[in-house]
């Protein structure tokens, strides 16, 4: 079979302004970037009451992923294919990443975006607004403090860190403004990944470009020495990061293999983020079409749970059907399976891995929502194997269905997406969200621990419970949480596979994102910093003939 690459660089593309048409939108509501990128004006942006939000998650990944944004493609295209007008909405790939190990986020095999190359690389240029803009926001912060710090702010008490979309280990703990008076103050910084920023979080959960002005002027970057919060507006930089992220707000509309029209817009990730799209993208995917499939980052206990608690709750999102993604190879792992003998039939490790998929649509349940399982089918995966797996869903009664989209495109999603029509169109429950806004900030972290993780016990060390303490005090103790964790296990120990018992989670940290409108709590070892790994994706990369080659 050809590469990925090779199969979106031999696609015959529609040129943009035609998928634009599709939507209703003429020249006018469009920006064209090139030929077949264009950004869509917030004018465009309209409501719909016949828009169906269709949400694809997964059971706990491999390294690898197990195919969200391919299943999404996939089943949007086999939406179309069946006449009902869809649209998708996806997040934008992180650069880290895709020099890395997990790839891009544009699909793979025949249920990809297109252009991919472009998608996967520098696409509209938000995410270097986004690293910009956050940058801007430390730079100002840094100025104000050598120019006399009017504000009285305590250099070891600054929350904003500069950001770089690159895995890059070496930027995690710094020391800047060496170099004598005229440099700079000199203090510990730190890096984090642009799409662990609270600026990339503010940008996604935005519903205008007046809600977007107003969340960035109230974030929180910093502390006096009288322990006060200092905003963005403090240090006057308000103006200036909107107009960096002014045409960046604007949604990125591109188009599948197979025409369906797309939107791509933000890229938080799900395991040091809140890990979902931009509200403005899924609200304009909801004006133009009845259907909408978008995904969350990882596993439904990360990316879901906070697609649902986070970004439900914010721009007033009624889901009507959540898809479970699972692969044979995925559950083998979680049945004890080493990453190097999946390819290998394990019928006794699948079964005991399918305790992991079984929590996961316990999960589902608790929001009250209709779910179907996709198998994401690989090569690899045996007779015996997708027998087991269909027989343990029929034996539950559990909405099961085989995907090869990778292989097939539409055809291969036609029977998921009939399932999920027969989801979405027939008697809708009633969506709520798990928590209460109103339990203390201790009593949302156990309640999201213990219901989505499953774990006995939640640990606090003392920082996260003075962080704690300060933030009831400054009056934020409303706002959602938003747990940074690992996303191989449901626990915070990434070895820990499969459904763990009786484990504890421990809170090491405790941090406003009042702009973005959540509190981060992070568990275990987790780092917003990623890392290269041995053979990143990077060395395999390069141009022959004007031609990318080698990206996935």
């Amino acid at each position: 079979m050809l590469t990925d690459l090779e199969i979106a660089q031999s696609a015959k593309i529609k040129p943009i302004e035609e998928i634009a048409s599709k939507l209703g939108l003429g020249r006018g509501d469009i920006d064209l970037y090139g030929n077949y990128k264009a950004k869509v004006h917030l004018d465009t942006i309209k409501e719909n009451p016949n828009g169906k939000v269709i949400l694809v998650t997964a059971i706990n990944p491999t390294p690898a992923g197990e195919g969200k944004s391919t299943t999404t493609i996939g089943l949007a295209d086999a939406l179309s294919a069946l006449g009902k007008k869809t649209v998708i909405a996806l997040r934008e790939p992180s650069f880290g990443p895709v020099m890395g190990v997990k790839g891009g986020a544009a699909g793979g095999g025949y249920a990809q975006v297109v252009p991919m190359e472009d998608i996967n690389l520098h696409f509209t240029g938000d995410l270097h607004a986004i690293t910009t803009a956050n940058n801007a926001i430390a730079a100002m912060l840094d100025n104000h403090i050598y120019q006399g710090n009017q504000l009285n702010i305590d250099p070891t008490k600054i929350l904003i860190h500069r950001c770089l979309d690159m895995n890059d280990r070496s930027l995690r703990n710094i020391v800047i403004g060496l170099g004598g008076h005229t440099n700079g103050i000199p203090r510990e910084d730190h890096f984090d990944i642009t799409v662990a920023s609270e600026v990339m979080a503010i940008f996604c959960l935005s519903s205008s470009l007046e809600d977007f002005k107003l969340r960035i002027s109230r974030m929180v970057i910093a502390y006096t020495f009288e322990k006060k919060p200092v905003t963005v507006e403090d240090i006057k930089a308000t103006g200036a990061v909107t107009l960096i992220m002014k045409d960046a707000l604007m949604p990125n509309l591109v188009q599948s293999l197979e025409h369906t029209p797309t939107l791509i817009h933000g890229g938080p990730f799900a395991n040091i983020a809140h890990g979902c799209n931009s509200i403005l993208a899924t609200k304009m995917a909801m004006s133009f079409g009845d259907y909408v499939v978008t995904e969350a980052g990882f596993g439904a206990d990360l990316g879901a749970e906070k697609f649902l608690d986070i970004k439900c709750r914010y721009a007033n999102i009624q889901p009507s059907c959540v898809v479970i993604v699972a692969t044979v190879r995925a559950l083998k792992m979680h049945g004890g399976v080493l990453k190097e003998n999946l390819n290998s039939e394990n019928i006794e490790a699948l079964k005991i891995g399918i305790s992991n998929l079984e929590k996961h649509i316990e999960n589902i349940k608790k929001f009250n929502l209709g779910y179907v399982i996709a198998i994401n089918q690989f090569a690899s995966d045996t007779k015996e194997e997708v027998k087991e797996l269909l027989s343990w869903a029929a034996e539950k009664h559990h909405p099961i269905s085989l995907s090869t989209v990778f292989t097939e495109g539409s055809k291969g999603g036609l029977d998921l997406a009939e399932k999920v029509l027969k989801i979405v169109e027939g008697d809708q429950k009633q969506f709520h969200c798990l928590y209460s806004l109103d339990l203390t900030i201790k009593q949302k972290i156990n309640v999201i621990c213990k219901e989505i993780y499953g774990a006995s016990h939640v640990e606090f060390t003392q920082t996260a419970k003075n962080q704690i303490l300060q933030i009831k005090n400054n009056g934020w103790n409303q706002l959602p949480i938003c747990i940074a964790k690992t996303q191989y296990s449901f626990s915070d120990n990434p070895k820990l596979l499969g459904r763990p018992q009786n484990f504890t989670i421990t809170i090491r940290e405790v941090r406003p994102s009042v702009g973005a409108g959540f509190i981060v709590a992070l568990s275990g070892d987790i780092m917003t910093m990623p890392g290269l790994p041995k053979e990143p994706a990077a060395n395999n990369m390069d141009v022959k003939n004007n031609k990318a080659v080698g990206l996935f």
